[in-house]
This record gives structure tokens, C-alpha cells and sequence, in this order.
């Protein structure tokens, strides 16, 4: 039986993230919504990547401090 390759969030640090942002409900509300923000603009021709990984891009962008709670990026 074929093992399943699993895929786990390294980079940046979930904890990290957390701290930024105050709980993990509100990470998740954030990231999520930066992310359908990353797909709309890859679906309408403006593609960061070739294979963009918006959950990865919205995460860093958080760390980063580029998408903060209450404003709009």
C-alpha cells in the first residue's frame, strides 16, 4: 500500500504566526481570506508562480507584516 506524502507548514512557524496575530481563529480568518484574495488575482492572469501555493504566500505575507488584522492589503 502506497503511502500518502503528507504536507506540513515548516516555514513560517504556526506558533510564530499565532503570536503575531493574537489567536489562532483569527490567523486562520486571515490567512484564508488573503488567500482567496492570491487565487482571485492568479485566476484573472496575474499568477505570482507557476504553481502558486496561496497558503504558503498569505502565511508569509502575515510573518512578514504585510496582511494585518483589520486592514485591507
Amino acid at each position: 500500500m502506497k503511502k500518502e506524502k503528507e504536507y506540513v507548514m515548516m516555514e513560517p512557524p504556526i506558533d510564530e504566526l499565532t503570536a503575531k496575530v493574537g489567536n489562532k481563529f483569527l490567523l486562520t480568518c486571515l490567512v484564508a481570506k488573503r488567500a482567496k484574495e492570491l487565487n482571485s488575482e492568479y485566476l484573472l492572469g496575474e499568477p505570482r508562480d507557476k504553481d502558486p501555493k496561496v497558503i504558503s504566500i498569505a502565511a508569509d505575507e502575515v510573518y512578514e507584516g504585510k496582511v494585518v488584522a483589520g486592514t485591507n492589503p
